[in-house]
């Protein structure tokens, strides 16, 4: 399968980030210590990391130059993160990136003095690692691809369009990750607005996404809508094919799901997110306060249909829904 950019996407935000001093790095003399802490495997996210080097890299930072990274990956085990937190903290690190929210809350459980960043979060606000957007008031800052838990009411429409019929929506979530409960709120209520029936179905580790399938088929779900999470993200593989075989048109949040095989997305760029971050690094080694500098909202959403997906359902995509897509994969 190719993707096809169907119009150039995020091209104002591109533009800032190299506005923003990028394009002219300054040199840096002081050897800086940086923390990196994910949940997946280190395999399942080389291109975030790569984007996130690489905007170091611009911005000046040269590793084993003026800079150390201490990466730390859960292999899919959020139960580790704690540790890994901590493990950075005794390192004395100048700086913590994180992943997703589960990441976050490990990091802000280890530490309330060194800064954090925020490479993608949701609800920040709601899930409690910050005091508000603008100003965070605490040693945590970054980036929000989901400012908001209505972003998943979006999400529900846009599946419903694509498959019109769908009336039996399942819901795939993880509870135990912050901030989880008041999105799967927000997915009851839009699937009661739009006349659909919705069931909460569970996952808290890799091993249980064959089950949860199977508890789907149970209840005669005939679509998909996937929370945001590391633990759905790193295992998107396993979801796309377990979605497949069931035969479930299935909304994600991420562009990356639907390049291998998902039918729908809607979402911020995780690249570039992965990128504005080290901006934010950079501010703060540079002596910026966490606490002053406003968390970052994703202001454009991409909308990604993999139209051979659609075709292996027996579903035709609308042609004001595939005109209003960013990217289309055939």
């Amino acid at each position: 399968m190719n993707a096809i950019p169907r119009r150039k996407f995020l091209l104002a935000l591109g533009a800032s980030f190299f506005a923003s001093g990028a394009a002219n790095p300054q040199p840096r003399k002081k050897v800086y210590r940086i923390g990196y802490i994910q949940t997946a495997r280190k395999e399942e996210l080389e291109h975030l990391t790569k984007a996130f080097d690489d905007a170091l890299s611009e911005l000046g930072y040269v590793e084993g130059r003026n800079l150390v990274i201490e990466r730390r990956f859960a292999d899919g085990k959020p139960e580790r993160l704690p540790a890994l937190a901590a493990d950075l903290v005794r390192l004395k690190v100048d700086a913590i990136v994180t992943g997703a929210n589960p990441v976050i809350a490990a990091a802000k459980q280890a530490t309330t003095t060194i800064p954090v960043v925020m490479a993608t979060s949701r609800d920040p606000v709601g899930s409690g690692f910050v005091a508000s957007l603008n100003r965070p008031g605490g040693n945590i800052t970054g980036l929000t691809g989901d400012p908001t838990p209505e972003v998943q009411t979006k999400r529900l429409e846009l599946l419903k369009e694509a498959a019109p019929r769908a009336s039996r929506a399942a819901l795939l979530w993880n509870p135990s990750s912050p901030g989880a409960d008041a999105y799967r709120k927000m997915v009851e209520d839009a699937a009661t607005e739009l006349g659909m029936r919705l069931y909460p179905v569970e996952v808290r580790g890799r091993d249980d996404f064959e089950g949860a399938f199977a508890a789907m088929a149970r209840e005669h779900a005939d679509s998909l809508v996937v929370l945001p999470d590391p633990l759905t993200f790193t295992a998107r593989n396993q979801i796309v094919a377990l979605a497949a075989k069931y035969r479930l048109p299935a909304v994600y949040h991420a562009r990356e799901v639907v390049e291998i095989g998902g039918l729908l997305s809607y979402g911020a760029s995780l690249e570039y997110q992965f990128r504005r971050a080290a901006w934010y690094v950079d501010k703060i080694l540079q002596g910026a306060k966490p606490s002053n500098l406003a968390v970052e909202q994703a202001s454009a959403l991409e909308l990604a249909i993999n139209l051979e997906t659609a075709k292996a359902l027996g579903l035709t995509i609308p042609a004001l829904l595939r005109m209003r897509a960013t990217r289309v994969v055939e």
